[in-house]
């Protein structure tokens, strides 16, 4: 699908630096900057809510975002530049916007889906994505918010590389074409655990069986005799006896 035109309303500010922007969250606004266009960047600040109503839904990323400044009527064509969250409560912190002309040709980053269900891992093999976005080149209005590649055709060993992506009208792919996007690898072998050695108790002990070396030494430093069963079977075993 490609990108769908949404309309955000935004007001001037000053570019009073961290305090200010503090401010501004704190009140429910989100502080942003407007690049492009010929002009010297514009600070704005936007509704919280509202932003995230533009940069949410079935036009995903990439819409062109028609902004209104307060107290102006013409809107200006833009696109999502960068974008930061709080990094625990996944709160918007700052918004970028860039300028664009409809009828310029501009480069994005486009997410690659995957569909269909590989062969290889109905076999056992593990499927891997390496690759999940892609660079493109095409007019704001047609970079589409994401590409779909079935996969459904790979056995184990086999792969998808960026040549593999379905032609889109208008769209030119940047990256390299014989960049893996996905491949199906044969399954990993879990190593065999060591079989543990069973602990033999004294009590298990076979009658006759010879004790243990540090044993027979602790008994003889306590004046005693291995008893006589363990002593006969040494003896019958002496080549010389």
């Amino acid at each position: 699908m490609a990108a769908e035109r949404v309309k955000l309303e935004v007001k001037p500010r000053e570019n009073g630096g961290s305090p200010a922007a503090r401010r501004l969250r704190a009140a429910g606004a989100i502080p942003g900057v407007l690049y492009g266009g010929g002009k010297p960047a514009q600070p704005f600040s936007v509704g919280e809510r509202e932003l995230r109503r533009v940069l949410t839904g079935s036009h995903g990323l990439h819409a062109i975002i028609d902004v209104v400044v307060e107290g102006t009527q013409k809107p200006h064509h833009a696109v999502l530049k960068e974008y930061q969250l709080h990094p625990v409560k996944n709160r918007l912190l700052h918004v970028d916007l860039q300028e664009v002309r409809l009828d310029q040709a501009i480069q994005a980053q486009v997410v690659v889906e995957l569909t269909g269900e590989a062969q290889g891992v109905t076999e056992g093999g593990v499927l891997q994505q390496s690759l999940r976005e892609v660079n493109v080149e095409a007019l704001p209005m047609d970079v589409p918010d994401r590409i779909e590649l079935d996969v459904s055709a790979l056995n184990i060993g086999d792969n998808v590389r960026v040549s593999d992506l379905p032609p889109i009208e208008n769209v030119s792919y940047l990256d390299d074409p014989e960049t893996t996007i996905a491949s199906v690898i044969p399954p990993t072998l879990e190593p065999e655990e060591p079989e543990e050695e069973e602990e033999v108790s004294e009590e298990e002990l076979v009658e006759g069986e010879v004790p243990a070396e540090g044993e027979a030494e602790g008994a003889a430093e306590e004046g005693t005799e291995p008893d006589g069963d363990a002593a006969g079977e040494r003896k019958t075993s002496d080549p010389e006896g």
